[in-house]
């Protein structure tokens, strides 16, 4: 093998979950699997309070419950898929946008469908 080929081979890309960690690293990624899982149970275990209590005021509890679920979507993102805001990430951030556009086009696509469905429906006594 030649220089240049020994030093692609040590540097190339590794698959995540490939790369070799020390016990330092490991231990990191735990706690932050763990912070992750406490507040995503957290999260979960208010939104369940705030949908079943007395103590909210009744119409906003939408609210709150949706910026409750906007909170469990970025501590997932967070802590669980590693979405950050650093340099390499950038591709895992377009998937996401990606992925993000893709569904809210089909909900605003099923919406419009179910909007527009009795204007061009067939009337009962036309049908074949």
């Amino acid at each position: 093998m030649s220089h240049n080929s020994q030093e692609f081979s040590r540097h190339a890309d590794v698959a995540p979950g490939d790369e070799r960690l020390s016990a330092h690293q490991v231990g990191e990624d735990l706690t932050n699997y763990l912070i992750g899982l406490f507040l995503a149970a957290l999260l979960t275990a208010v939104s369940f309070f705030v949908s079943q209590t007395t103590l909210v005021w009744q119409p906003s509890i939408p609210v709150a419950l949706s910026v409750l679920g906007a909170a469990q979507i970025g501590v997932h993102l967070v802590f669980f898929l590693h979405i950050t805001t650093g340099p390499d990430n950038v591709n895992n951030i377009l998937a996401l946008a990606f992925g993000v556009l893709i569904v809210l086009l089909v909900i605003v696509g099923s919406v419009w469908i179910m909007y527009h469905m009795n204007q061009n429906m067939m009337p009962m006594g036309m049908g074949m």
